[in-house]
């Protein structure tokens, strides 16, 4: 069955995590569905680094928290925060690529 990732998250939010990171979170509608894409292993370094367009060694790190029903994604931003030509200095637009996210479960 195709799910979007939008139909079963309450939040999907991007935002600094220092001026040389950015952190991404995704807050699941239910422990049941928090629970579906993490044993589908959707959510995963290949997907993060395709959408992104970064190499692996600029995935910092992909957790998992059951007890906020939540995956959280940590990257290195691509310019630091307020660098030259850098264009969200919160990183509060970055998320984009992950709504339209949509895979089998």
């Amino acid at each position: 069955m195709k799910t979007k990732l939008l139909d079963i998250t309450d939040v999907i939010r991007s935002k600094n995590a220092g001026p040389y990171e950015l952190t991404f979170d995704i807050m699941f509608k239910t422990q049941d569905w928090f629970e579906k894409v993490v044993a589908a292993g959707v959510i995963n370094a290949d997907l993060i680094c395709t959408l992104y367009r970064i190499p692996p060694e600029d995935l910092i790190g992909i957790v998992e928290f059951a007890p906020a029903k939540a995956i959280k994604v940590t990257i290195r931003r691509p310019r630091p925060s307020g660098s030259l030509g850098e264009t969200d200095v919160y990183g509060a637009q970055q998320h984009a690529p992950l709504l339209d996210l949509v895979f089998d479960l």
